[in-house]
């Protein structure tokens, strides 16, 4: 038995989409999209990710076979995975704020 119904998930999300529209309709994805940034750069993890990259690349033997989609596939994981939580919940704080004000229950 699955634990949410296949009305809940579509409840859900619809309930996502709308909050997607009011957040970009409103300018408030790009606003916490931008405290996002200054808050990763503030704890150090956009330069720990910096340098990571800086050492994936020059692990590889061929430098010229170096790929993009290979760096993004191999940090991606380990970026998401670093971000402090006390950086999450901010965020995560904002998005329920906006919720809270804008999206009827």
């Amino acid at each position: 038995m699955s634990v949410t119904s296949p009305d809940r998930q579509q409840k859900e999300a619809q309930l996502k989409q709308v909050l997607s529209v009011k957040l970009e309709e409103s300018g408030e994805k790009d606003r916490i999209r931008e405290l996002l940034r200054l808050k990763l750069i503030e704890c150090g993890w956009r330069d720990k990710l910096k340098a990571d990259c800086k050492e994936l690349i020059t692990s590889h033997q061929d430098l010229n076979k170096v790929k993009v989609a290979d760096l993004v596939r191999e940090l991606t994981p380990r970026a998401r995975s670093s971000v402090p939580d006390v950086v999450k919940k901010e965020i995560l704080n904002e998005i329920r704020e906006f919720l809270n004000k804008n999206i009827p229950e």
